[in-house]
């Protein structure tokens, strides 16, 4: 266990990036950035556009480091512009693939099972700036599965990994 920090939340009720990244970026509400997510057991988190949608089950909440951010595109770690759900500072969430983890902001663990990464899509070049998609790859956070009920908070919190990825062959 030890202290990370969730820098942002985003909870967004529509799916923002339609159509070709060449037509440009559509406004990006603030109001989407949050203070406090809750989120629900194998549903994801109230109020999101993957929340309770089957397609979605095992991939609900995203996950992303703001600091594996590439050099030159750090203060582009908004999740506005990312479409992640949870941007964390102090752990390399992309190597939990296959784990299960836990935050606590104070009121009770989150655990989460980290299902897959998040790869990055034609849209970060245009949101982030050209190159972005590529050098997001392997690098663009990971895609969980909720296995509690819990809240999440901008701010201080404890991650812990409950349970290591299987070890490969």
């Amino acid at each position: 266990m030890h202290r990370v920090e969730i820098v942002q939340l985003l909870v967004s009720a529509v799916h923002r990036f339609e159509g070709r990244p060449s037509d440009g970026a559509p406004a990006l509400p603030e109001a989407e950035l949050v203070t406090t997510a809750q989120v629900r057991a194998g549903l994801g988190i109230v109020g999101d556009r993957y929340f309770n949608r089957p397609a979605h089950r095992n991939a609900s909440i995203t996950l992303m480091a703001a600091e594996r951010f590439p050099e030159g595109l750090a203060a582009g770690a908004d999740l506005r512009l990312t479409r992640r759900n949870v941007l964390l500072r102090g752990v390399n969430i992309d190597a939990y693939v296959g784990a299960t983890v836990s935050l606590d902001c104070g009121t009770g663990p989150v655990v989460l099972a980290v299902r897959r990464a998040a790869r990055p899509c034609a849209w970060m070049d245009t949101t982030l700036g050209p190159g972005a998609q590529r050098a997001l790859r392997d690098r663009g956070g990971v895609r969980c599965r909720p296995l509690s009920d819990g809240t999440l908070t901008v701010g201080p919190a404890e991650f812990t990994v409950v349970e290591p990825a299987p070890a490969e062959d």
